[in-house]
């Protein structure tokens, strides 16, 4: 659930919903999200009832998989829990955007990997070793925000910014080790050819661009989703006995 679009993928059946994140008619508020933050949470609730009720097997309770803005703190957590709950789930796990998307994109998370997600209304910088967040910076600016006022070279500006600060409080290096392998571009900013290029010249790091960057957060909850029903507690079977010699 983002502050421009919200995007579901069911099991079985791949992404389901890619709509605008908006409040239904009756609502006090249009957008219920704004800048990362959930500030009508019936809002989004009347929002997932109509886009998934229907399409959930009947008489099941599906665990859910919720991307985080990765400071959200407890308060979105909860916000988003409290949402999902009209979809009566088993479980609810919120995972950090940015986790996922180093999964959609097959990244090798083993080695510090830096992770730049530019949505419309929230920009992330994020530093994952071994697939956790240990670092990361956020600003209330994206490509919703462009004009002729605040330019795609303001933005990339606002994203160096946050890598510098990442580097100096870094004493281990591992954010320099991270930016020399490059950064793993996602979200609407990634298909803006005008902020890659001020990136580009502005960080003098190598940029990959996550394949469908507008959907990789989604993808890599699904890839979470997956594993968690592959799991022997999910499936009701135990674990292989360990073998003697």
């Amino acid at each position: 659930m983002g502050s421009a679009r919200t995007r579901a993928w069911i099991a079985g059946r791949g992404v389901v919903a890619d709509v605008p994140t908006v409040s239904f008619p009756g609502s006090a508020v249009d957008h219920p999200i704004q800048r990362g933050t959930i500030i009508d949470t019936p809002g989004c609730a009347r929002m997932l009832q109509r886009l998934l009720a229907d399409r959930l097997p009947e008489r099941v309770r599906p665990m859910v998989i919720v991307t985080a803005p990765v400071l959200d703190g407890l308060a979105y957590r909860t916000e988003a829990r409290a949402a999902v709950g009209v979809l009566r789930p088993r479980s609810v796990l919120t995972v950090p955007g940015a986790r996922c998307i180093a999964l959609a994109a097959g990244a090798d998370t083993s080695l510090p990997l830096l992770v730049v997600d530019i949505g419309a209304h929230l920009t992330e910088v994020v530093l994952l070793c071994d697939g956790a967040v240990t670092d990361a910076r956020t600003t209330a600016l994206g490509t919703g925000d462009l004009d002729e006022e605040t330019t795609a070279e303001q933005l990339s500006e606002a994203v160096a910014r946050m890598l510098t600060a990442m580097l100096r409080q870094d004493r281990r290096s591992v954010t320099a080790d991270a930016l020399r392998r490059g950064i793993l571009l996602a979200g609407g900013g990634a298909l803006r050819p005008e902020i890659t290029h001020h990136l580009t010249g502005r960080l003098q790091a190598p940029l990959r661009v996550v394949p469908a960057p507008y959907t990789a957060a989604v993808r890599g909850a699904a890839k979470l989703l997956h594993a968690a029903h592959a799991h022997p507690s999910a499936c009701g079977s135990p674990p292989p006995a360990p073998q003697l010699n």
